[in-house]
């Protein structure tokens, strides 16, 4: 069986086994434009979504790694869930009642996840993981405000990190976790975005090296090509480092699917 993935854009994601469909991080309205409108960091789109909320089809589930708008945008998931009112939501335990309010959604609908936690959507396995946006952070019960997902179907495990940077025993948990593709962001961070609220993640080596150390064969980097203040250039991923660490990328096209099946 072939898993497909089409990107989105940004860390956005639909997964699809046969007629089984997921998403993760979807942002597929203009909304961060308007509520940054004028701000250091206008979050104007580079690109259009690639689909509305009308052209899905009918999902399973849809996995929010955090609640910052680009993955967890109130303008996608609100109409989302009631056009499709069999739809589950997954998310970190820590923002569960953000989730609510965006998703606009009965709490019987949700899925609050933390640390080691899993839930199955069909033939969908979901794992949580957590991640480092650019550090861990948990709320007053120690559950992780941020996540990553690994995401079993047909005997494929992919990896989407969410927002993440590296972090101590990351690549450890992902080994014992026999992942076979990482969906990871390579836009960088740095004191700057920082210092205006924009927390970063891994660099494109930063990215290949924990798929190297990990055992993950396939690396797929994402969010970059969105907003013109917090992107990478594809042009400067280096193929060869990746090549000589043991590990195959996939640059995604936005918009575009990649058969992830027997990507190992």
């Amino acid at each position: 069986m072939t898993v497909l993935a089409q990107w989105l854009g940004q860390a956005g994601f639909r997964l699809t086994l046969d007629d089984a469909h997921l998403l993760v991080d979807p942002y597929l309205s203009d909304s961060l434009a308007r509520k940054y409108a004028g701000k250091r960091f206008p979050h104007v789109r580079l690109r259009p979504a690639p689909v509305t909320v009308d052209d899905l089809p009918p999902l399973l589930a849809v996995l929010c790694s955090h609640a910052h708008t680009d993955h967890m945008d109130p303008d996608t998931l609100a109409p989302l869930m009631a056009a499709q009112p069999d739809v589950r939501l997954a998310c970190p335990r820590a923002v569960l009642d953000e989730a609510l309010r965006r998703s606009a959604a009965d709490a019987a609908r949700l899925d609050p996840l933390a640390d080691g936690e899993r839930v199955g959507y069909g033939p969908f396995t979901v794992t949580a993981v957590p991640s480092a946006h650019e550090e861990r952070v948990v709320d007053g019960d120690g559950n992780d405000r941020f996540l990553g997902y690994v995401i079993e179907a047909a005997g494929v495990r992919i990896y989407h990190s969410g927002d993440c940077a590296p972090w101590d025993g990351l690549a450890e948990r992902l080994r014992g976790l026999a992942v076979d593709v990482a969906l990871l962001p390579v836009n960088g961070r740095d004191a700057d975005r920082l210092a205006n609220g924009v927390p970063g993640n891994f660099d494109f080596a930063e990215a290949v090296e924990l798929c190297a150390h990990a055992g993950i064969g396939t690396l797929v980097p994402h969010h970059w090509g969105m907003f013109a203040f917090n992107t990478a250039d594809p042009a400067t991923f280096d193929h060869a480092l990746a090549a000589r660490r043991g590990v195959t990328v996939r640059v995604p096209e936005h918009g575009g699917t990649l058969d992830l099946a027997g990507r190992r």
